[in-house]
């Protein structure tokens, strides 16, 4: 959670504790963690416009588990999707399509696709992205 010395200047949170962190439990479900730009928008949101936080959070999950895909399929085109444009949440995508069950060689043919459309720039930060999941796997 976030230092709570620097939030000083925010209002209070209007959210009970426990609604904040049944938000940010989504993403220790799919990640393992809660990333720090999502920390940082769900307590702003919490003190200064629940409701929108609410609304995020209702079409993030709409959006994020369609009936159609498993969770993986969705993980790796969304992975896909924000490698093509160098994004760095493609990072956390890499993370939570391998979390529920995709292989390196599944990541790695994303990466390839990628490679496709956005070239050498893609391939890169694809395969950096896949090195460092095997990194911390081996960790774990």
């Amino acid at each position: 959670m976030a230092d709570p010395v620097s939030l000083d200047r925010l209002p209070e949170r209007q959210l009970a504790d426990e609604k904040v962190e049944e938000y940010r439990g989504f993403y220790v479900e799919l990640l393992g963690f809660v990333p720090p730009r999502i920390q940082a928008r769900t307590e702003l949101l919490a003190r200064v416009d629940p409701e929108l936080l609410a609304m995020q959070e209702e079409i993030r999950q709409h959006c994020m588990y369609p009936n159609c895909f498993d969770v993986k399929t969705a993980q790796l085109m969304l992975f896909g999707m924000l490698l093509v444009n160098l994004q760095d949440a493609s990072r956390l995508h890499a993370i939570a399509a391998y979390r529920a069950g995709a292989t390196f060689e599944e990541l790695s043919a994303v990466v390839n696709l990628a490679f496709l459309f956005r070239g050498l720039s893609a391939a890169n930060l694809g395969a950096e992205i896949l090195q460092g999941i095997a990194k911390d796997v081996g960790k774990s």
